[in-house]
């Protein structure tokens, strides 16, 4: 579709996605929606989670895919379709194309990490494997496309993917019928115009607000006439778009009523919120609703605020590396670096210190061979866990009382 009319808002509408509700159901999770009393009492808002990290691939994604899927004609079907992704989409498009028969190639750069690989190939699609980064992918894609005769199922910029993301509102409000706000996270823009579209329609005085990673303002930038660099290692990399749809860029300037930008350190503290205070996973594009919240908490005080946590698709490794990481910026986790007269019975005297303060060593390396420490010395890089950032520093004047001389470190900093 092309020329003006794929720039009109008005292919968007309330009646199709109550249409694309009524066609997903029982094929797509209903996930719930509830109160997050601990993030409420963190962010002072009055805090509803929707759980889209429930669905069988762990994202919303499902939702548009199966939409735009069943809209094929059976000639269309029996092409087969592809798509560009290198993570929730490939996922989506590739578990219901196989559920309805359709075959699908999903193109992924070859960086993706291996795990996404192997999920979309278990749901049945062909992957393909094809430059470094999407851009790149997606001219192999077109290239597939045109050689197969290919429908495309596109991520984000398609008004029945659009109408399948707006089935997230009604099941809100719904459940919640008296969120004042929601709080939407923004890629290419297909959920906030969908979520946008319907809550407007079923609640004409509730704020829909979005919510994009610094590094990829590129909906901001169109919304308020700015111009935007999008670029850098971000770990929301789901909404890490750098070409916004012409469609939902429409959509967005006419339903949306703002959109927020926030750091990567507020998401980092959303994923560890989420993970510690609900016992659930969030990837960094998920978490990027909470984050916002984290990062204004005056614009939200005391409003009863719906979050869309669109799916928890995250490396665990980066999982575990952020809680470590969120433990430091609590003061919870100690790391420093002790210069010590290299004699017998010292490293015990700093554990007994430590100890006997209810700290809890976790991690010691022991440093004498290096040529920055003196040849009678040694240097200790010790890490401890602390009831909190007072109690850890309680600690720290305790060795220093004793004579030794205590510096911190970042936590993973070592000798040169």
């Amino acid at each position: 579709m092309t020329g003006p009319a794929f720039d009109d808002p008005a292919q968007v509408t309330f009646e199709k996605i109550q249409n694309a509700a009524r066609l997903i159901k029982g094929a797509v999770l209903e996930t719930p929606c509830l109160p997050a009393p601990r993030l409420s009492q963190l962010t002072g808002a009055d805090v509803y989670v929707k759980y889209e990290n429930m669905q069988v691939t762990g994202a919303f994604k499902e939702r548009g895919a199966l939409v735009k899927l069943s809209s094929l004609t059976e000639a269309e079907q029996a092409r087969g379709v592809i798509a560009v992704s290198a993570g929730n989409h490939a996922q989506g498009v590739a578990y219901h194309a196989g559920r309805l028969g359709i075959p699908a190639t999903i193109v992924m750069p070859v960086l993706t990490p291996f795990v996404k690989i192997a999920a979309t190939r278990d749901y049945g699609a062909e992957v393909v494997l094809a430059g470094n980064t999407l851009a790149e992918a997606k001219e192999e894609a077109d290239r597939l496309a045109a050689e197969k005769n290919l429908v495309w199922v596109h991520p984000y910029d398609d008004p029945h993917v659009i109408h399948g993301q707006g089935t997230i509102a009604i099941e809100m409000l719904a459940q919640q019928p008296d969120l004042e706000v929601l709080v939407v996270p923004i890629g290419g823009g297909g959920l906030i115009s969908g979520i946008a579209t319907a809550a407007k329609a079923l609640k004409p005085s509730i704020e829909v607000i979005g919510v994009e990673t610094t590094l990829y303002p590129g909906m901001w930038g169109a919304f308020y006439g700015k111009e935007v660099v999008c670029e850098g290692a971000t770990i929301a990399e789901g909404i890490a778009v750098r070409d916004i749809g012409r469609l939902t860029t429409a959509v967005v300037r006419e339903r949306v009523d703002d959109i927020l930008l926030v750091s990567e350190t507020d998401i980092e503290r959303a994923i560890n919120a989420y993970l510690t205070m609900l016992r659930t996973i969030a990837e960094g594009a998920g978490a990027a609703g909470l984050a916002a919240l984290l990062s204004e908490p005056e614009r939200f005080q005391a409003k009863r605020v719906g979050l869309v946590l669109c799916g928890g698709n995250i490396d665990p490794r980066l999982l575990s590396k952020i809680v470590v990481r969120e433990l430091a910026r609590d003061g919870r986790l100690v790391s420093i670096r002790i210069d010590t007269p290299d004699r017998p019975g010292v490293l015990g005297e700093i554990a007994t210190v430590i100890g006997d303060m209810q700290g809890n060593v976790v991690d010691v390396e022991h440093h004498r061979l290096f040529l920055n420490v003196p040849a009678k010395g040694a240097t200790l890089d010790v890490t401890f866990e602390a009831f909190d950032r007072p109690h850890g520093e309680r600690i720290v004047s305790a060795l220093r009382e004793r004579g030794f001389v205590v510096r911190y470190l970042e936590i993973g900093e070592r000798m040169d």
